[in-house]
């Protein structure tokens, strides 16, 4: 463990540039961290201890899994964590700014395909399995595996709701309903209501100027936004693979297989 550690230092210390934007980021966590405690908030100072933990996952992938990281994609990868874990929950942007939540699950599709797209990279250029897929089906396998996290992710938020009573599928506002359990004959027929201005629960006004959707139109404006930024890179990547390696921007994106055979940087 002692040998990981030293090689993950090394591997953060390597580029100036990443290491700056570590550090800045690490600074305010550890400050709000400390104003957590400060304050008893023991929920947020956990918080921040996990977003630490976070920004170790790329030096940790790079050391022991033989993959170099771009370092494009990893500051991108510890902003990402940053917005959604310090901004998001505990600076309240998803509440301040309602696209918050959209523009994270926009990246995500972005940056799921991304990986997808280097997973069959890595398998199509080794000697020790028999695997090639074409362009097309490459991109293909790329976007399957960001909807797929884009799914899983919303059945742990699903979970997180159902059992320890949080809200991570974010409730809307709507003013009209059809459903066929409103139906009185009980032959299916969705019965429409339009117009609501107020709802009643065990005789109490909600007081929200209209119906709450129990987080069903938050889960799919997330998967279609990930479905957007699943199908950009998509066709990003496809162009890529195509022009065998030309382009500039996926080499800046995608993960490749570390010619010095793991524990990069384990030699500083």
């Amino acid at each position: 463990m002692r040998e990981t550690a030293q090689a993950m230092a090394c591997q953060m210390h390597s580029n100036k540039r990443t290491f700056a934007v570590y550090v800045v980021l690490r600074l305010i966590v550890v400050a709000c961290a400390a104003s957590a405690l400060v304050f008893g908030n023991y929920e947020a100072f956990f918080l921040c201890l996990l977003t630490l933990v976070l920004f170790l996952v790329p030096a940790f992938v790079e050391v022991n899994f033989s993959i170099t990281i771009p370092e494009t994609l990893e500051v991108i990868i510890v902003l990402f964590i940053f917005a959604a874990e310090i901004l998001g929950e505990l600076l309240h942007f998803y509440t301040i700014f309602p696209f918050w939540d959209t523009l994270l699950h926009t990246f995500n599709g972005f940056l799921a395909a991304a990986i997808g797209l280097a997973l069959v990279s890595i398998l199509n250029r080794s000697d020790r399995i028999a695997f090639s897929l074409s362009p097309f089906f490459c991109v293909v396998v790329a976007f399957c595996f960001s909807m797929t996290i884009g799914v899983l992710w919303e059945f742990f938020e699903f979970g997180m709701d159902r059992v320890f009573g949080l809200d991570m599928q974010k409730d809307a506002v709507v003013t009209s309903i059809a459903s066929a359990l409103l139906d009185p004959t009980g032959s299916q027929h969705p019965v429409r209501i339009d117009g609501i201005e107020e709802v009643v629960v065990n005789g109490q006004e909600l007081g929200v100027g209209g119906y709450l959707d129990i987080g069903l139109m938050d889960t799919m404006e997330d998967l279609f936004v990930n479905l957007i930024g699943a199908i950009v890179f998509s066709v990003i990547g496809y162009r890529y693979l195509k022009s065998k390696g030309s382009g500039s921007i996926v080499k800046r994106l995608v993960p490749w297989p570390s010619s010095s055979g793991g524990r990069r940087g384990s030699d500083c």
